[in-house]
């Protein structure tokens, strides 16, 4: 035994404080999700496809038979797939505290297994998510204590009026880049435009940078690091390139209906007007797997089932949103595994 781990009893005693608190964020946000007529339900995480975006990495493992024969299975790197298939069954608002798993991501605000609160609304905008989002950041704080969430020498106040801009006018705001030059009429990006606008204004990138590539280094180096400071952030109309399950704007095919809401820098949620179209869901994951096997050399199977769900699933909006990241922002804590009862070893 060594005092390092986190079941001696010293450390379980100094971290027992923060994960009580976590306890009661939890009770109040069952408390808000019932208030608001959601269904809890219990999503399975032994999935035939762990999700086809390129850059999420699923856990692999083997179904073995009766007889014997395996075929290979996955753990569920979002409850998604399994939730929409219930919007399809006919439940019109339900939500889940998940467990899910994600390869390759480890750090500070990374655990490859850590819990997702996710929620759908039938019938609804993806607009009412934001509020939504206010609300839960409002009912984290409550609970928890403090009157801000905070993260290393960041804070945030959920109570303030969140601040809401697009992706478009966050390049512009802070990075000088026009985003929107870079992306075709039909959607599709233009690689070139926006390395002459990186490069124009002295960010760097790789020569074999893709469009996507680019996208995400100007977020990470020029952006995310300004969302969130004071009062929380919402980051809307993602390109269309960057929302493989969103819908597009009925006003402009080149973004989608995806924002994300940021706290003290930090990315806490993802949401959607959600793609129910199965056809140009098949496309768009094909087109993130083929990317998948260009970087990484592999792919993961399509879920044959969930685009059949979606010939039947109402228009809904859904969200998914890091519940130990909100913790972690409650509490003060500075590192997930500090808010999690039994740390990922």
């Amino acid at each position: 035994m060594t005092q390092t781990s986190w079941w001696s009893r010293e450390r379980h005693a100094d971290r027992r404080p923060t994960l009580l608190a976590r306890n009661r964020i939890q009770r109040a946000l069952r408390g808000w999700l019932d208030r608001e007529g959601f269904t809890e339900v219990d999503p399975a995480a032994l999935q035939i496809s762990p999700g086809n975006e390129a850059h999420l990495h699923g856990f692999a493992t083997e179904a073995i038979g009766n007889d014997g024969a395996s075929r290979p299975m996955y753990l569920h790197t979002s409850p998604e797939f399994a939730m929409k298939k219930l919007l399809a069954a006919g439940e019109t608002r339900i939500a889940a505290f998940a467990h899910v798993w994600r390869n390759r991501e480890r750090g500070a605000l990374h655990s490859p297994e850590f819990t997702m609160l996710e929620w759908y609304r039938v019938g609804q905008d993806y607009t009412v998510l934001m509020q939504d989002c206010v609300a839960i950041a409002k009912a984290a704080c409550a609970a928890a204590g403090p009157t801000k969430l905070s993260y290393r020498d960041r804070t945030c106040d959920p109570f303030a009026e969140p601040e809401r801009l697009s992706v478009t006018e966050a390049f512009e705001r802070y990075a000088g880049i026009d985003l929107l030059a870079s992306i075709g009429a039909d959607g599709d990006p233009v690689a070139r435009v926006l390395a002459a606008e990186m490069d124009r204004v002295g960010l760097g990138r790789s020569a074999d940078d893709t469009w996507s590539d680019m996208l995400s280094k100007v977020l990470v180096q020029a952006v995310e690091p300004h969302l969130g400071h004071g009062r929380l952030t919402i980051l809307d109309r993602y390109p269309a390139a960057e929302a493989a399950l969103a819908r597009r704007t009925p006003d402009d095919p080149r973004v989608a209906e995806r924002f994300e809401l940021y706290a003290c820098g930090v990315e806490l949620a993802n949401g959607f007007g959600e793609l129910t179209n199965p056809d140009e869901q098949r496309r768009r994951f094909v087109a993130e797997m083929d990317e998948k096997n260009r970087v990484y050399g592999m792919r993961y199977p399509l879920d044959e089932d969930f685009l059949s769900a979606l010939e039947v699933m109402p228009a809904a909006s859904g969200i998914a949103l890091g519940f130990d990241r909100l913790v972690m922002l409650a509490t003060g804590a500075p590192r997930i595994d500090d808010v999690m009862w039994t740390p990922v070893a």
